[in-house]
C-alpha cells in the first residue's frame, strides 16, 4: 500500500460531514466556508514516540491522544471545535495498527463533531502532527492576558494522575493493582474540556489548559498578565488514588509539576463565581477554588494558612536535564 492508497483507506472513511467543510481530503487544500460574526482559533500540537508517549502506548490511545491535547487548547479559548487536520509519520505501514490509531481520531472527532479536512503522510519515525481549528462568537475568545489582582484562582477536575501513571510506567512507584488501569486511563485518554471552556468564556478573565504542569501553566498566565499567585496546597484537587499512593507531599509535588492532565485553569473575578460556578455545574463539570491572583508578579504557596517553598520543574522541551 503506498501513500495515496493509505490515505483513500484509512482516513477518508470518517463520520463526520460538516456542512461548512466545502472541499475536504482529496485536494491541494481544504475550502472551509466562513462564518459570519465568528473568529477562529488554531492550534498545533505534535506528539513524537518516546517524548509524548511511552513507546508501548496503544494505537488507539495515541489517536485519542493526539486530537484531544489539540483540542484541550482549543477549550482553553473558549472555542468551539470544528475541523482538523493531520500530520503524521510512519516508520512503516501496519494495517492493525492504523486501523487502531483511526479508530482513537474519529472516535473523539465524532464526538465533538470534528471534521478531519487534510494532512500529509510521511515515512520516517513516528510523529504525530495536528491541527486544530474552532469557531468562537466575535471577541469572546479567552486567553492568558486577562488576569487581575483579587481575582479567584480555579482548575477543574482531579489533577496529577497522569503524572503517577508515568512515574509506575517508569518504575518509580508501585502501585496496587486495582489502581492502574484507571491511572493508566487518564494519562492515555485525557479528556479535553470542551464544554467547560464555552461556558467559562462568559466568565473568567483568563484560561489555560495545563499541559506541563500546573506552577508551569500557572507561570504563562502570570507573565502574560503581568501578576502573581498564591497556591494553596491544601484545596488542590488530588484523586483517592493519588491519595493513597503517595505521601501527601509527594502526591502534592506531582499534581504542581507533573503535567499532562489537560485541565482548565483559570481566573474569576469575585463579581463572576457564582455564575460561573452555575454555568459549571449546568455542564457537569467540577471545579475547585485553589487560590488568589495578587499583584506580586511571583508564585507562593501556602499549606495550613503557613507559607511553604515551591520548586518547579514543569516540562518544557530542549530545557537541559
Amino acid at each position: 500500500m503506498k501513500e495515496f492508497e493509505l490515505i483513500k483507506h484509512f482516513f477518508t472513511e470518517q463520520n463526520v460531514k460538516r456542512k461548512d467543510v466545502l472541499q475536504g481530503i482529496g485536494d491541494d487544500c481544504a475550502v472551509i466556508a466562513s462564518t459570519e460574526n465568528q473568529n477562529i482559533v488554531v492550534t498545533t500540537d505534535t506528539l513524537v514516540a518516546g517524548v509524548h508517549f511511552p513507546l508501548e502506548t496503544s494505537a488507539r490511545a495515541i489517536g485519542h491522544k493526539a486530537v484531544a491535547v489539540n483540542l484541550s487548547d482549543i477549550a482553553a479559548m473558549g472555542a468551539k471545535p470544528s475541523w482538523i487536520s493531520l500530520a503524521i509519520t510512519l516508520p512503516d505501514i501496519d494495517n492493525a495498527w492504523l486501523t487502531e490509531f483511526c479508530a482513537g481520531v474519529f472516535e473523539l472527532c465524532e464526538y465533538y463533531n470534528v471534521e478531519l479536512i487534510g494532512g500529509d503522510t510521511t515515512q520516517g519515525p513516528l510523529s504525530i502532527t495536528i491541527t486544530a481549528q474552532g469557531l468562537i462568537p466575535e471577541g469572546k475568545y479567552l486567553s492568558r492576558s486577562g488576569a487581575k489582582a483579587g481575582d479567584w484562582l480555579y482548575v477543574t477536575g482531579e489533577i496529577g494522575d497522569a503524572a503517577l501513571a508515568l512515574q509506575h510506567i517508569n518504575n518509580e512507584v508501585t502501585l496496587e493493582q486495582d489502581f492502574i488501569e484507571p491511572i493508566q486511563n487518564k494519562l492515555d485518554y485525557p479528556k479535553p474540556r470542551v464544554l467547560a471552556g464555552q461556558a467559562l468564556r462568559e466568565y473568567a478573565s483568563a484560561a489555560i489548559d495545563i499541559s506541563d504542569g500546573l506552577l508551569a501553566d500557572l507561570g504563562h498566565i502570570c507573565q502574560a498578565s503581568n501578576v502573581g499567585a498564591n497556591i494553596v496546597l491544601d484545596a488542590i484537587p488530588l484523586s483517592q488514588i493519588l491519595r493513597d499512593s503517595l505521601f501527601f507531599d509527594d502526591a502534592i509535588k506531582l499534581a504542581l509539576n507533573g503535567g499532562d492532565d489537560y485541565e482548565l485553569l483559570f481566573t474569576i473575578s469575585e463579581d463572576n463565581k457564582v455564575g460561573m460556578e452555575t454555568a459549571l455545574t449546568n455542564v457537569g463539570i467540577q471545579c475547585t477554588c485553589i487560590g488568589q491572583i495578587n499583584a506580586t508578579q511571583t508564585i507562593s504557596t501556602t499549606l495550613n494558612n503557613k507559607p511553604v517553598p515551591i520548586s518547579s520543574s514543569g516540562f518544557e522541551h530542549f530545557s537541559e536535564k
